[in-house]
């Protein structure tokens, strides 16, 4: 065992969800001594970020009930099981925006909260768009909003823009 290993020693489900599920896992401690882990595994996401020819950022704009508000988010989704990340990104953009992109490329990818969940978000650049109609899901409500790389990195600095996948992409392309 590492010094900073926490090796399982029982785990019990306590939810599946559609979306998630949430384990409670024994742990040994690299003390010795056991702990509890509360766990929400996820079967990973894809966020993109795309970029038109006139350099606009397709953004959707839907209410999140987990924070009780409108958010301003780049599209993103859930991979289904056994989907290659790039696929669940051409569908989500497609899905929420109407776009398809003739090139689309990961540029990062990153843990949402590792604290306690093992979400893993792959980040793709989308180039090359072509407009087309959204096909949101049934329970799905939101409005496309396209905006430049300034006004977004504006709106982020000024706190405006909350949502860490959106912000995150942003800056990765405002470094590039």
């Amino acid at each position: 065992m590492s010094v900073h290993d926490e090796p399982t020693l029982n785990k019990e489900t306590i939810y599946e969800g559609k979306i998630i599920d949430v384990e409670l896992h024994e742990v040994k401690l690299p003390n010795g001594k056991t702990s509890m882990r509360e766990l929400v595994k996820h079967p990973g996401a894809v966020a993109v970020i795309g970029i038109t020819d006139e350099e606009k950022i397709p953004l959707v704009r839907q209410f999140r009930k987990a924070t009780e508000e409108m958010l301003l988010e780049i599209p993103a989704g859930k991979r289904e099981k056994g989907e290659e990340p790039k696929t669940t990104a051409e569908r989500e953009l497609q899905e929420e925006t109407g776009y398809k992109a003739a090139h689309m490329h990961e540029i990062a990818q990153f843990y949402t909260s590792p604290g306690f969940a093992d979400e893993l978000v792959s980040v793709y650049l989308a180039v090359g768009l072509q407009a087309g109609m959204p096909r949101t899901e049934a329970d799905e409500f939101l409005s496309v909003e396209e905006w430049t790389l300034n006004d977004a990195g504006a709106a982020l600095r000024e706190g405006r823009l909350r949502d860490a996948k959106t912000a995150f992409a942003i800056q990765a392309l405002l470094l590039r």
